[in-house]
């Protein structure tokens, strides 16, 4: 059997490329977070260097990924029971990706933190300057259809199910609350973290199937705004 033509192996290299965005969730994850990120930091003019880091660690990512496929597929592939050793291996695929999706954030988190931190303070200037009576229509807007809501859903208690969600309106209250306390200069960062954190909380509630994506939405609105409004009229 003669080996591949050139333009054959790049079919074939195209043909795993498709067939892993086809299969791989995470793999449409990451590439897509690829596009925004690319599309992100031509919108907002990063140097040369910057945008070789961003690229290097978007490549290290997907590669890792596909790295970690291929490896699973070889494996099932191989053994038809369960094996302490592919297993292992398969851990280590999986670490592998973990450790390239990390340095990808550092690298995001470098190169975007600076413009991210200056938009996001223009912002919340904005949102503290704004008035106090525009904050409180929103609050008693939302109030009125979550009540509402849960009158015509008659679901779920005040701490599990139902509509909205309190696990999330606590959680996204504390993101807003810690927004306002943190001083300029630890601003973006803190708020980061904290609405990542609130972000998976409401998200264990989605997939524990005590919540849904619309009761969990609900909440974290509900909180934030409460937040927001006790801090402009405080």
């Amino acid at each position: 059997m003669k080996p591949p033509s050139i333009i054959e192996s790049f079919n074939y290299a195209i043909e795993g490329v498709v067939h892993v965005l086809r299969t791989q969730r995470n793999m449409r994850i990451h590439f897509a977070v690829a596009v925004a990120v690319i599309i992100v930091a031509a919108a907002a003019g990063v140097s040369r260097i910057e945008l070789i880091a961003l690229l290097i660690s978007i490549a290290f990512v997907l590669v890792a990924e596909m790295i970690n496929t291929a490896v699973e597929g070889a494996i099932d592939a191989a053994t038809t029971s369960f094996d302490p050793m592919a297993k292992l291996a398969k851990d280590i695929a999986a670490g592998a990706v973990l450790i390239a999706s990390v340095n990808a954030v550092a690298v995001g988190y470098l190169v975007f933190a600076g413009k991210a931190a200056d938009n996001s303070a223009r912002v919340l200037d904005r949102l503290r300057n704004a008035p106090a009576e525009i904050t409180l229509v929103a609050l008693v807007l939302t109030v009125l259809i979550v009540l509402g809501t849960k009158a015509w859903t008659g679901r779920g208690t005040p701490l599990r199910g139902g509509l909205p969600s309190g696990h999330a309106a606590v959680a996204f209250a504390g993101w807003m609350a810690a927004t306002y306390i943190v001083g300029d200069s630890h601003r973006f960062l803190v708020s980061a973290l904290t609405f990542i954190m609130a972000v998976l909380v409401a998200q264990t509630r989605v997939e524990a199937g005590i919540h849904s994506t619309l009761e969990v939405a609900y909440g974290g609105a509900l909180g934030a705004l409460v937040t927001l409004s006790v801090f402009q009229l405080l």
